[in-house]
């Protein structure tokens, strides 16, 4: 393996990392794509971690705003259920 690596001619490693970096910028642009699609950039995952026993920490503002956050992923969460359900079912009678 040595001599193998001593006779590659000068310069050969900057190929290397160039090909590391792409697969990380590769990577990193599946792994945004994955965050988008499924709703990782939210601006509100904040109020997510509040419940209602947090009102005296909040404004009236901010739990005003935490109830329709509460609301809004409720519902999305009542959607992806209801399309897993779907799929499910799809799948199982694509097999009968």
């Amino acid at each position: 393996m040595k001599e193998y690596m001593q006779s590659l001619p000068d310069g050969w490693t900057i190929y290397l990392w160039m090909v590391a970096a792409a697969g990380i910028l590769i990577g990193a642009a599946f792994l945004l794509r994955w965050g988008f699609k499924n709703n990782q950039f939210d601006e509100d995952i904040k109020y997510v971690v509040f419940d209602d026993d947090d009102v005296d920490k909040m404004s009236d503002e901010d739990f005003k705003k935490y109830k329709e956050v509460k609301k809004k992923q409720e519902k999305l969460r009542e959607d992806v259920l209801r399309k897993r359900a779907e799929q499910k079912l799809e799948k199982q009678n694509e097999k009968r």
